[in-house]
């Protein structure tokens, strides 16, 4: 008792420094520029690199790392003092298996066992990686049920909302720095054997993503057979219904289905529609639910989908619905 005592005496000066960080806002018209914004914003509240695919044609996997600043900085030199916060997911769907398998990371920045460099792809937690080398994205992750040694290439390049500024709320600060890469050819192995298939990564930064009075929201991210992509989301009300969505964009569920461990229904079918497009998503297997609470906290869906235009399937990609669970907390 007497050392716990100590140990907390001594915290109280650091305590007494702590000051809330003031977060830079995401404003419009700033032009974003490569290779310099594939790297990390460590000013910035919340960013992310979130990659999901289809592995052949009855796989998909989703890797993503977090890099958080908290909101409470103490000024305190020492390497402890945890001043960014890193976090990583990783789940691969397959309908032979029946369920999601997923696994989770988390770690403070420093000592080499994590961290997100400023000047190109490279985020990092233990031996789970994603980095960019030359004009190849290349993840490494040993999870407990499977592990992914995947390579990922592809030219395009896809600047989302008012030239890679994404608002997601009416405020005005309420917004991210947003651009994907979709179309990303798929090589390497997943467990050791070979597999190829088609990607997507997303790279997203923000300090106001999620609205007061928002829950959570509905996404997807599709690679068209044609060679398109579609990106849609909306941002849905605490209350119920939508709080923000592009204009033009409307998700209508068409089927739920109910997670046997969490009681949560999610609308697995969705019909998505945008200005340029109307399609119906329908999953590759309903049990999707990932629960990340030994990390970020939540509990979500997200999961491969199948994109079709009326009865023909014209895609394929990934349907993320959060705040189902919980309103999120981000």
């Amino acid at each position: 008792m007497r050392r716990r005592a100590f140990l907390a005496l001594g915290l109280l000066p650091l305590a007494a420094r702590a000051a809330k960080v003031d977060y830079p806002a995401v404003t419009p018209g700033r032009r974003l520029a490569f290779p310099r914004d594939h790297g990390a914003h460590p000013d910035f509240r919340i960013e992310w690199w979130y990659v999901t695919g289809w592995l052949g044609n009855e796989r998909g996997f989703q890797i993503t790392f977090f890099r958080a600043r908290p909101e409470d900085q103490t000024g305190n030199p020492s390497r402890f003092n945890p001043t960014q916060v890193l976090f990583a997911h990783a789940a691969l769907s397959d309908p032979q298996h029946g369920r999601l398998r997923h696994d989770q990371r988390a770690a403070r920045e420093g000592f080499s066992l994590a961290g997100a460099e400023l000047e190109r792809t490279s985020v990092w937690i233990d031996d789970w990686r994603l980095s960019l080398e030359e004009d190849r994205y290349r993840a490494q992750v040993a999870a407990r049920d499977f592990h992914f040694d995947l390579l990922f290439s592809g030219n395009q390049l896809v600047l989302q909302g008012e030239s890679g500024f994404s608002r997601k709320g009416h405020r005005p600060h309420e917004a991210s720095y947003y651009y994907s890469r979709p179309q990303l050819a798929v090589a390497g192995s997943v467990n050791g054997r070979p597999a190829s298939g088609t990607a997507w990564l997303d790279h997203e930064w923000s300090s106001a993503y999620l609205a007061a009075e928002a829950a959570g929201w509905d996404w997807c991210g599709i690679n068209l057979f044609d060679g398109g992509s579609l990106m849609a989301f909306r941002m849905r009300a605490k209350g119920g219904g939508v709080h923000y969505a592009p204009p033009g964009v409307s998700f209508e569920p068409l089927r739920s289905w109910r997670s046997p461990r969490t009681g949560v229904a999610y609308p697995v079918s969705m019909r998505v529609k945008t200005p340029q497009a109307d399609l119906r998503l329908e999953p590759l297997m309903d049990d999707q639910e990932l629960d990340s609470r030994a990390s970020t906290g939540t509990v979500y869906w997200e999961g491969a989908v199948r994109a079709f235009a009326g009865d023909r399937e014209v895609g394929r990609g990934y349907l993320e619905l959060t705040g189902y669970w919980q309103p999120m907390r981000l």
